[in-house]
């Protein structure tokens, strides 16, 4: 990859078309629930970059279509008392047994109490970054890179569809349902809520096989197989074929939970990864330890 990456934890804004102004008063304006105090310290403590990556200086002239980087912090932020664990290390991968509800990457109202800021200080990986994507509900096997430089080779793998996917659901039986099944659909960002996907017409753009592992009286225990990775795949698919994954507050309909209840994890796993190391040529398989367990509130029903 040609040129310098994001930084890891980072988040990104790129300046409008608009008269050249000073870099204090454009992010003044762009955000302003932040006050300037804290955006001039932000900026003394280097943790507003430009494209290079350099530290920038308040009084630092913005542009039309210029790439900002910043670090952001929270006043306020709900500790997640769940932990993530290590399942392998090598020099170039770490790769973790994440729990329900904690995010990967600083996101909303979460940035300590994330997966990557957690383990960057853990041990001292300033360049680490996940290599795909799993939600903050999703528990289950994450890939991280310790490197920069090895970032691409192993997200390359996810893109080229080249990385075997395993996850485990409960939800509502499908008894009509042949299976396995193979759901095909197109998915995008939804128009109303940018925060989650939906189906729409046109040509499949997911896919989706769905099989039991077992049956119970009022859930079963599914295996899904992603062979692609549209955003909430599977949490859209599953929604749609009328069996909405136990514990998800966004699908069929959004709900609001609060940041500090953890009583109803989302009943959804990410349990296997399979793939050949594009660096050694060995195959590499990660099982998550955990498993699905319907809160009480929920199985006494």
């Amino acid at each position: 990859m040609n040129g310098p990456i994001k930084p890891a934890g980072a988040s990104r804004v790129v300046v409008p078309s608009s008269s050249p102004q000073r870099l204090l008063d454009f992010l003044c304006q762009r955000f302003s629930r932040i006050p300037a105090p804290l955006w001039q310290q932000r900026l003394q403590q280097g943790k507003v970059l430009d494209a290079q990556l350099q530290p920038l200086m308040a009084d630092s002239v913005c542009h039309a279509g210029q790439v900002i980087y910043y670090f952001r912090e929270l006043a306020h932020e709900v500790e997640v008392p769940f932990v993530e664990h290590v399942l392998f290390e090598n020099e170039q991968l770490l790769v973790i047994d994440k729990p329900h509800f904690l995010a990967v990457s600083p996101v909303g109202g979460y940035v300590e109490q994330t997966v990557l800021r957690r383990l960057q200080t853990r041990f001292e990986l300033p360049e680490l970054t996940p290599v795909h994507r799993l939600d903050r509900l999703t528990a289950g096997v994450l890939l991280l890179c310790k490197t920069a430089q090895h970032r691409d080779t192993y997200q390359a793998l996810f893109r080229q569809q080249q990385v075997v996917k395993e996850y485990e659901a409960l939800a509502a039986p499908l008894p009509q349902l042949s299976l396995p099944h193979i759901r095909r659909s197109r998915m995008q960002a939804d128009a109303q809520h940018f925060f989650r996907s939906c189906e729409v017409a046109g040509e499949a753009n997911s896919e989706t096989r769905i099989d039991v592992l077992h049956q119970h009286a009022h859930h079963w225990h599914y295996r899904l197989q992603p062979t692609s990775g549209r955003k909430h795949q599977l949490r859209v698919h599953m929604a749609a074929l009328g069996a909405p994954i136990i514990g998800d507050d966004f699908y069929p309909q959004p709900l609001r939970r609060a940041a500090d209840d953890f009583s109803q994890p989302l009943q959804l796993l990410a349990r296997r990864l399979a793939f050949t190391d594009p660096l050694s040529g060995h195959p590499l398989t990660f099982v998550s330890l955990r498993e699905l367990v319907l809160p009480a509130s929920i199985a006494a029903e």
